[in-house]
């Protein structure tokens, strides 16, 4: 089994609405995003999953958060910009994109510090 995982990251900034302390209140992060992808062959020329294409894939989903207040872009005008819903909600755009894909997303981890993170795998 191979694993191939990218990372990137977007500065944004958002509030948790009903969080009673500091994170009810507007404040901003560099969120750190690792997409992981497992595969078991590899093509013709020994890849898994190209590293560029995964990364193109992520970038285009979060593309749409970078500079922006989280809590006004869908769906967190609806639902919270917890790291939480960030993660399920990039897993579930990435999961589309490589659909059909040699490789299966195994986890998405968005880190709101260097000492802070969530990893998301479906169950």
């Amino acid at each position: 089994m191979y694993e191939i995982a990218v990372e990137m990251d977007f500065d944004a900034a958002h509030f948790l609405r009903g969080y009673q302390g500091k994170c009810e209140n507007l404040h901003g992060h560099r969120f750190k995003v690792v997409a992981s992808v497992k595969g078991s062959k590899l093509d013709e020329i020994g890849l898994a999953y190209d590293f560029t294409l995964l990364k193109k894939h992520l970038g285009e989903i979060i593309a749409k958060y970078d500079h922006t207040n989280l809590n006004n872009v869908p769906p967190f005008n609806r639902i919270n910009p917890s790291s939480e819903n960030i993660a399920a909600s990039i897993y579930k755009a990435l999961q589309k994109k490589i659909a059909g894909a040699p490789v299966s997303l195994t986890s998405i981890e968005v880190w709101e510090s260097p000492q802070s993170r969530l990893i998301y795998r479906p169950d």
